[in-house]
Protein backbone atom coordinates (compact mmCIF):
# COMPACT_ATOMS: atom_id res chain seq x y z
CA UNK A 1 0.00 0.00 0.00
CA UNK A 2 1.35 3.03 -0.66
CA UNK A 3 1.35 6.42 1.67
CA UNK A 4 -0.44 9.42 0.28
CA UNK A 5 1.70 12.36 -0.18
CA UNK A 6 0.92 15.79 1.23
CA UNK A 7 1.76 19.11 -0.70
CA UNK A 8 4.47 20.91 1.37
CA UNK A 9 4.93 23.56 -0.41
CA UNK A 10 7.82 24.60 -2.19
CA UNK A 11 10.94 23.52 -1.03
CA UNK A 12 8.88 24.53 2.17
CA UNK A 13 10.64 27.92 2.50
CA UNK A 14 12.79 29.75 0.70
CA UNK A 15 12.94 29.99 -3.41
CA UNK A 16 16.27 28.79 -4.39
CA UNK A 17 17.49 30.20 -7.51
CA UNK A 18 20.63 28.16 -10.07
CA UNK A 19 23.19 31.17 -10.67
CA UNK A 20 26.19 29.02 -12.09
CA UNK A 21 26.64 25.73 -13.25
CA UNK A 22 29.58 23.95 -14.57
CA UNK A 23 30.24 20.23 -16.04
CA UNK A 24 33.19 17.97 -16.76
CA UNK A 25 32.69 14.86 -19.02
CA UNK A 26 34.21 13.05 -22.33
CA UNK A 27 32.41 15.68 -23.93
CA UNK A 28 35.23 18.03 -22.70
CA UNK A 29 35.54 20.81 -20.57
CA UNK A 30 33.01 23.07 -19.49
CA UNK A 31 29.27 23.43 -20.41
CA UNK A 32 28.92 24.76 -24.01
CA UNK A 33 31.20 21.30 -24.56
CA UNK A 34 28.74 19.36 -22.83
CA UNK A 35 25.57 20.71 -24.35
CA UNK A 36 27.01 21.06 -27.76
CA UNK A 37 27.87 16.90 -27.68
CA UNK A 38 24.36 16.48 -26.78
CA UNK A 39 22.60 17.91 -29.93
CA UNK A 40 24.54 14.87 -31.89
CA UNK A 41 22.30 11.63 -32.04
CA UNK A 42 25.69 9.60 -31.80
CA UNK A 43 27.90 9.62 -28.25
CA UNK A 44 31.44 10.08 -28.29
CA UNK A 45 33.46 6.91 -29.10
CA UNK A 46 35.43 7.21 -25.66
CA UNK A 47 33.68 7.71 -22.32
CA UNK A 48 37.24 8.93 -20.44
CA UNK A 49 38.03 12.39 -19.73
CA UNK A 50 40.52 13.91 -22.70
CA UNK A 51 43.27 15.83 -21.04
CA UNK A 52 42.76 19.47 -19.98
CA UNK A 53 44.55 22.24 -18.19
CA UNK A 54 44.93 22.26 -14.43
CA UNK A 55 46.77 25.64 -14.14
CA UNK A 56 43.99 27.64 -12.93
CA UNK A 57 43.38 24.89 -9.83
CA UNK A 58 46.82 24.83 -9.15
CA UNK A 59 50.38 24.12 -9.41
CA UNK A 60 51.85 20.22 -9.96
CA UNK A 61 52.43 19.75 -6.25
CA UNK A 62 48.93 21.08 -4.95
CA UNK A 63 47.51 19.01 -8.25
CA UNK A 64 49.53 15.88 -7.02
CA UNK A 65 47.81 15.73 -3.66
CA UNK A 66 44.30 15.46 -5.11
CA UNK A 67 42.57 12.41 -6.29
CA UNK A 68 41.33 12.41 -9.80
CA UNK A 69 37.97 12.63 -8.25
CA UNK A 70 38.78 16.05 -6.61
CA UNK A 71 40.56 17.49 -9.40
CA UNK A 72 37.08 16.92 -11.29
CA UNK A 73 34.98 18.12 -8.77
CA UNK A 74 37.35 21.63 -8.73
CA UNK A 75 37.25 21.91 -12.49
CA UNK A 76 33.64 22.03 -12.79
CA UNK A 77 33.32 24.70 -9.36
CA UNK A 78 35.18 26.68 -10.68
CA UNK A 79 33.40 26.97 -14.16
CA UNK A 80 29.74 27.47 -12.33
CA UNK A 81 31.25 29.68 -9.53
CA UNK A 82 32.71 32.13 -12.01
CA UNK A 83 29.62 32.01 -13.59
CA UNK A 84 27.51 32.72 -10.29
CA UNK A 85 29.49 36.08 -10.09
CA UNK A 86 29.85 35.77 -6.37
CA UNK A 87 32.73 36.51 -4.15
CA UNK A 88 33.73 34.21 -1.07
CA UNK A 89 34.95 33.97 1.68
CA UNK A 90 30.69 33.05 2.24
CA UNK A 91 30.77 32.11 6.24
CA UNK A 92 27.04 30.57 5.82
CA UNK A 93 27.71 29.29 2.70
CA UNK A 94 26.78 25.47 2.30
CA UNK A 95 28.77 22.67 0.19
CA UNK A 96 27.41 19.00 -0.78
CA UNK A 97 29.65 17.90 -3.52
CA UNK A 98 29.12 14.33 -3.67
CA UNK A 99 30.84 11.19 -4.81
CA UNK A 100 29.68 7.32 -5.23
CA UNK A 101 32.84 5.86 -4.53
CA UNK A 102 35.37 8.31 -3.81
CA UNK A 103 39.42 8.08 -4.43
CA UNK A 104 39.97 5.06 -5.95
CA UNK A 105 42.62 5.71 -7.90
CA UNK A 106 44.59 6.85 -4.83
CA UNK A 107 43.76 3.67 -2.74
CA UNK A 108 44.78 1.41 -5.94
CA UNK A 109 48.47 3.34 -6.17
CA UNK A 110 49.08 2.98 -2.89
CA UNK A 111 47.95 -0.38 -2.37
CA UNK A 112 50.99 -0.99 -5.65
CA UNK A 113 53.14 1.42 -3.19
CA UNK A 114 52.43 -1.18 0.04
CA UNK A 115 52.78 -4.13 -1.91
CA UNK A 116 56.39 -3.10 -3.78
CA UNK A 117 58.01 -0.97 -1.68
CA UNK A 118 56.48 -1.23 1.95
CA UNK A 119 54.50 0.29 4.82
CA UNK A 120 56.66 2.69 5.28
CA UNK A 121 56.40 4.56 1.72
CA UNK A 122 52.67 4.88 2.04
CA UNK A 123 52.10 8.60 0.58
CA UNK A 124 50.78 10.59 4.23
CA UNK A 125 48.39 12.05 2.07
CA UNK A 126 46.63 8.75 1.18
CA UNK A 127 43.70 9.28 3.78
CA UNK A 128 42.32 12.52 2.49
CA UNK A 129 42.70 12.03 -1.02
CA UNK A 130 40.93 8.62 -0.90
CA UNK A 131 38.13 10.04 1.55
CA UNK A 132 34.86 10.66 -0.40
CA UNK A 133 34.20 14.00 1.21
CA UNK A 134 37.74 14.90 -0.17
CA UNK A 135 36.10 17.25 -3.26
CA UNK A 136 33.52 18.29 -1.24
CA UNK A 137 35.97 19.70 1.46
CA UNK A 138 38.22 21.01 -1.10
CA UNK A 139 35.20 23.14 -3.05
CA UNK A 140 34.34 24.41 0.52
CA UNK A 141 38.14 25.86 1.03
CA UNK A 142 38.82 27.07 -2.86
CA UNK A 143 35.83 29.48 -2.16
CA UNK A 144 35.23 30.00 1.38
CA UNK A 145 32.46 28.58 2.05
CA UNK A 146 32.17 28.24 5.94
CA UNK A 147 28.49 26.64 6.33
CA UNK A 148 27.74 23.24 6.05
CA UNK A 149 29.87 20.86 4.42
CA UNK A 150 28.63 17.60 3.63
CA UNK A 151 28.78 14.54 1.39
CA UNK A 152 26.04 12.07 0.31
CA UNK A 153 27.28 8.75 -0.63
CA UNK A 154 24.38 7.38 -2.15
CA UNK A 155 25.75 5.48 -4.98
CA UNK A 156 24.21 6.45 -8.44
CA UNK A 157 21.58 8.94 -6.77
CA UNK A 158 24.25 11.09 -4.94
CA UNK A 159 24.60 13.88 -7.23
CA UNK A 160 20.62 14.46 -7.32
CA UNK A 161 20.32 14.56 -3.69
CA UNK A 162 23.27 16.53 -3.69
CA UNK A 163 21.35 19.07 -4.87
CA UNK A 164 17.95 18.26 -2.97
CA UNK A 165 20.28 18.60 0.51
CA UNK A 166 22.03 21.81 -1.00
CA UNK A 167 19.05 23.44 -1.76
CA UNK A 168 17.09 22.14 1.32
CA UNK A 169 19.50 24.56 2.93
CA UNK A 170 18.99 27.96 0.80
CA UNK A 171 14.91 27.19 1.29
CA UNK A 172 15.42 26.40 5.46
CA UNK A 173 17.43 29.77 5.60
CA UNK A 174 20.80 28.47 6.86
CA UNK A 175 22.71 29.63 3.97
CA UNK A 176 22.61 32.17 1.38
CA UNK A 177 24.41 30.27 -0.98
CA UNK A 178 25.22 26.75 -1.28
CA UNK A 179 27.26 24.89 -4.12
CA UNK A 180 25.83 20.86 -4.93
CA UNK A 181 27.42 18.36 -7.28
CA UNK A 182 29.03 15.26 -7.96
CA UNK A 183 32.25 14.07 -8.95
CA UNK A 184 33.43 10.48 -9.79
CA UNK A 185 36.60 8.66 -11.37
CA UNK A 186 36.70 5.39 -11.13
CA UNK A 187 37.65 3.99 -14.82
CA UNK A 188 39.98 1.60 -13.65
CA UNK A 189 40.39 -2.06 -14.28
CA UNK A 190 39.21 -3.49 -10.96
CA UNK A 191 35.90 -1.21 -11.26
CA UNK A 192 35.22 -2.07 -14.25
CA UNK A 193 36.02 -5.91 -13.75
CA UNK A 194 33.69 -5.37 -10.29
CA UNK A 195 30.72 -4.34 -12.72
CA UNK A 196 31.24 -6.41 -15.22
CA UNK A 197 31.25 -9.68 -13.29
CA UNK A 198 27.80 -8.65 -11.74
CA UNK A 199 26.47 -8.30 -15.90
CA UNK A 200 25.72 -4.48 -14.97
CA UNK A 201 27.90 -3.61 -17.97
CA UNK A 202 26.61 -3.40 -21.76
CA UNK A 203 28.44 -6.20 -23.47
CA UNK A 204 28.86 -3.97 -26.52
CA UNK A 205 30.34 -1.36 -24.67
CA UNK A 206 27.51 0.52 -26.00
CA UNK A 207 24.75 2.21 -24.10
CA UNK A 208 21.49 2.01 -25.56
CA UNK A 209 19.01 3.74 -22.79
CA UNK A 210 15.04 2.15 -23.46
CA UNK A 211 15.75 0.15 -26.25
CA UNK A 212 14.61 -3.23 -26.77
CA UNK A 213 18.14 -4.06 -27.35
CA UNK A 214 19.38 -2.95 -24.12
CA UNK A 215 22.07 -4.92 -22.50
CA UNK A 216 23.81 -2.90 -19.60
CA UNK A 217 25.25 0.08 -18.90
CA UNK A 218 29.01 1.99 -20.06
CA UNK A 219 30.84 3.53 -16.99
CA UNK A 220 31.73 7.05 -17.57
CA UNK A 221 33.39 9.99 -15.24
CA UNK A 222 33.30 13.51 -15.03
CA UNK A 223 31.71 16.18 -12.45
CA UNK A 224 28.76 18.56 -12.42
CA UNK A 225 28.28 21.50 -10.09
CA UNK A 226 25.46 23.88 -9.78
CA UNK A 227 25.27 27.04 -7.84
CA UNK A 228 22.09 27.54 -5.43
CA UNK A 229 21.24 31.01 -4.20
CA UNK A 230 18.68 32.03 -1.72
CA UNK A 231 16.04 33.89 -4.47
CA UNK A 232 15.71 37.25 -3.30
CA UNK A 233 19.10 37.41 -2.59
CA UNK A 234 20.35 36.87 -6.12
CA UNK A 235 17.67 38.79 -7.72
CA UNK A 236 18.91 41.84 -5.17
CA UNK A 237 22.71 41.82 -6.49
CA UNK A 238 21.44 41.47 -9.61
CA UNK A 239 22.57 38.02 -10.52
CA UNK A 240 21.46 35.93 -13.96
CA UNK A 241 19.23 33.33 -12.83
CA UNK A 242 18.89 30.48 -14.72
CA UNK A 243 16.50 28.51 -13.21
CA UNK A 244 15.06 27.60 -9.99
CA UNK A 245 14.76 24.45 -7.76
CA UNK A 246 11.38 23.70 -7.18
CA UNK A 247 11.12 20.77 -5.19
CA UNK A 248 13.22 17.40 -4.14
CA UNK A 249 12.72 14.34 -2.49
CA UNK A 250 14.27 10.86 -1.71
CA UNK A 251 13.10 7.40 -0.57
CA UNK A 252 14.24 3.97 -0.82
CA UNK A 253 13.06 0.75 -2.13
CA UNK A 254 13.58 -1.00 1.00
CA UNK A 255 13.90 -4.31 -2.04
CA UNK A 256 17.14 -5.44 -2.90
CA UNK A 257 21.03 -4.18 -2.72
CA UNK A 258 21.59 -4.13 -6.57
CA UNK A 259 17.90 -4.76 -8.40
CA UNK A 260 15.43 -2.03 -8.20
CA UNK A 261 12.05 -2.75 -7.09
CA UNK A 262 10.61 -4.32 -9.98
CA UNK A 263 7.15 -2.37 -9.71
CA UNK A 264 9.08 1.01 -9.04
CA UNK A 265 7.27 1.51 -5.96
CA UNK A 266 10.19 3.79 -4.48
CA UNK A 267 10.87 5.82 -7.50
CA UNK A 268 6.96 6.60 -7.27
CA UNK A 269 7.02 7.81 -3.73
CA UNK A 270 10.31 9.60 -4.57
CA UNK A 271 8.26 11.37 -7.74
CA UNK A 272 5.19 12.06 -6.22
CA UNK A 273 6.80 13.29 -2.86
CA UNK A 274 9.07 15.80 -5.57
CA UNK A 275 5.97 17.25 -7.24
CA UNK A 276 4.23 17.71 -3.55
CA UNK A 277 7.23 19.24 -2.39
CA UNK A 278 7.27 21.40 -5.17
CA UNK A 279 3.59 22.10 -5.35
CA UNK A 280 2.83 21.12 -8.27
CA UNK A 281 1.18 18.67 -10.18
CA UNK A 282 2.32 15.47 -12.82
CA UNK A 283 0.83 17.49 -15.85
CA UNK A 284 3.07 20.58 -14.76
CA UNK A 285 5.78 18.67 -15.98
CA UNK A 286 7.22 19.56 -19.29
CA UNK A 287 9.83 17.04 -19.55
CA UNK A 288 11.67 13.91 -17.61
CA UNK A 289 15.54 13.83 -17.64
CA UNK A 290 15.46 10.26 -16.72
CA UNK A 291 17.80 7.82 -14.67
CA UNK A 292 17.74 5.69 -18.14
CA UNK A 293 21.18 3.55 -17.43
CA UNK A 294 20.36 1.17 -20.20
CA UNK A 295 20.47 -2.31 -18.01
CA UNK A 296 16.59 -4.23 -18.56
CA UNK A 297 15.56 -4.31 -14.98
CA UNK A 298 16.58 -0.40 -14.17
CA UNK A 299 14.51 1.17 -17.37
CA UNK A 300 11.74 -0.81 -17.13
CA UNK A 301 11.44 -0.12 -13.10
CA UNK A 302 11.84 3.73 -14.04
CA UNK A 303 9.35 3.33 -17.03
CA UNK A 304 6.78 1.89 -14.68
CA UNK A 305 7.32 4.43 -12.16
CA UNK A 306 6.66 7.22 -14.86
CA UNK A 307 3.82 5.85 -16.28
CA UNK A 308 1.97 5.42 -13.17
CA UNK A 309 2.93 9.13 -11.54
CA UNK A 310 2.15 10.34 -15.28
CA UNK A 311 -0.66 8.59 -16.57
CA UNK A 312 -1.93 9.83 -19.85
CA UNK A 313 0.14 12.57 -19.68
CA UNK A 314 3.08 11.53 -21.11
CA UNK A 315 6.31 14.49 -20.80
CA UNK A 316 8.90 14.22 -23.22
CA UNK A 317 12.03 11.68 -21.84
CA UNK A 318 15.83 11.36 -22.30
CA UNK A 319 18.94 9.91 -20.97
CA UNK A 320 22.28 11.65 -21.65
CA UNK A 321 23.51 8.33 -20.57
CA UNK A 322 23.61 7.16 -23.98
CA UNK A 323 25.99 9.96 -24.52
CA UNK A 324 27.99 10.18 -21.81
CA UNK A 325 27.90 6.59 -20.15
CA UNK A 326 27.27 6.23 -16.54
CA UNK A 327 29.13 8.54 -13.99
CA UNK A 328 28.04 7.32 -11.07
CA UNK A 329 27.64 9.65 -8.37
CA UNK A 330 27.89 12.37 -10.59
CA UNK A 331 25.79 11.38 -13.00
CA UNK A 332 22.86 13.24 -11.17
CA UNK A 333 25.07 16.23 -10.87
CA UNK A 334 25.81 16.27 -14.59
CA UNK A 335 22.08 15.88 -15.41
CA UNK A 336 21.20 18.37 -13.15
CA UNK A 337 23.60 20.90 -15.12
CA UNK A 338 21.30 19.51 -18.25
CA UNK A 339 18.24 19.87 -16.85
CA UNK A 340 19.29 23.66 -16.39
CA UNK A 341 20.53 24.03 -19.84
CA UNK A 342 17.36 22.59 -21.53
CA UNK A 343 15.43 25.14 -19.72
CA UNK A 344 17.59 27.50 -20.81
CA UNK A 345 17.63 26.50 -24.85
CA UNK A 346 14.50 24.92 -24.95
CA UNK A 347 15.71 22.32 -26.34
CA UNK A 348 15.55 18.33 -25.09
CA UNK A 349 18.21 16.33 -26.16
CA UNK A 350 18.12 13.10 -28.35
CA UNK A 351 18.69 9.52 -26.60
CA UNK A 352 21.79 8.72 -27.92
CA UNK A 353 22.04 4.79 -28.88
CA UNK A 354 18.49 3.74 -28.71
CA UNK A 355 16.72 3.00 -32.24
CA UNK A 356 13.74 1.24 -31.58
CA UNK A 357 12.07 1.78 -27.89
CA UNK A 358 11.13 -1.40 -25.75
CA UNK A 359 7.47 -1.17 -26.51
CA UNK A 360 7.26 -2.42 -22.60
CA UNK A 361 8.73 0.91 -21.78
CA UNK A 362 5.56 2.54 -23.33
CA UNK A 363 7.32 6.28 -22.90
CA UNK A 364 7.45 9.39 -25.75
CA UNK A 365 11.48 8.99 -25.71
CA UNK A 366 13.40 11.63 -27.40
CA UNK A 367 15.43 10.38 -30.62
CA UNK A 368 17.81 10.82 -33.32
CA UNK A 369 17.50 14.53 -33.06
CA UNK A 370 16.98 17.37 -30.62
CA UNK A 371 13.51 18.93 -29.77
CA UNK A 372 12.95 21.69 -29.52
CA UNK A 373 9.48 22.24 -27.19
CA UNK A 374 8.08 24.79 -24.51
CA UNK A 375 9.68 23.30 -21.49
CA UNK A 376 8.71 25.21 -18.31
CA UNK A 377 9.33 22.03 -15.62
CA UNK A 378 12.01 19.33 -16.03
CA UNK A 379 11.78 16.29 -13.20
CA UNK A 380 15.75 14.80 -12.83
CA UNK A 381 15.83 11.29 -11.47
CA UNK A 382 18.38 9.25 -10.09
CA UNK A 383 18.24 5.85 -8.40
CA UNK A 384 21.56 3.74 -7.38
CA UNK A 385 22.38 0.32 -5.64
CA UNK A 386 21.13 0.02 -2.04
CA UNK A 387 17.29 0.93 -3.80
CA UNK A 388 18.54 5.01 -3.06
CA UNK A 389 16.09 7.30 -4.90
CA UNK A 390 16.06 10.86 -5.72
CA UNK A 391 14.45 13.33 -7.77
CA UNK A 392 14.40 17.03 -8.70
CA UNK A 393 12.59 19.59 -9.94
CA UNK A 394 13.43 22.45 -12.06
CA UNK A 395 11.67 25.58 -13.47
CA UNK A 396 12.38 28.10 -15.73
CA UNK A 397 13.16 31.72 -14.86
CA UNK A 398 10.21 34.12 -16.16
CA UNK A 399 12.36 37.44 -16.20
CA UNK A 400 9.24 39.05 -16.28
CA UNK A 401 8.53 37.96 -12.66
CA UNK A 402 10.48 38.44 -9.70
Amino acid sequence: MRVAVTPTGPLQGRRVAVVGIGALSCAGVGVDALWDALQLDHAPASKRLSPFSTEHIGGPKEIRRLDPFTLYALIAADEAWKMSGLEGPLPDAGCVVTSGIGGLQTVLEQVRVLNEKGASRVSPFMVPMMMPNAATAAVSMRFGLGGPCETVTTACAAGTHAIGNAARMVASGRSTVAVAGGAEAVMVEIAEAGFRNMTALSNEEFSRPFDEHRNGFVMGEGAGVLILEDWDHAYARGATILAEVIGAASTADSYHITAPDPQGNGAIRCMETALADADITAADVSHINAHGTSTPLNDLAEAIACRHVFGEHRPLVTSVKGHLGHSLGAAGALEGVVSVMTLLKQVIPPTAGTTTVDPAIDLDVVLGAPRAADVDVVLSNSFGFGGHNGSVIFRRYDASTK
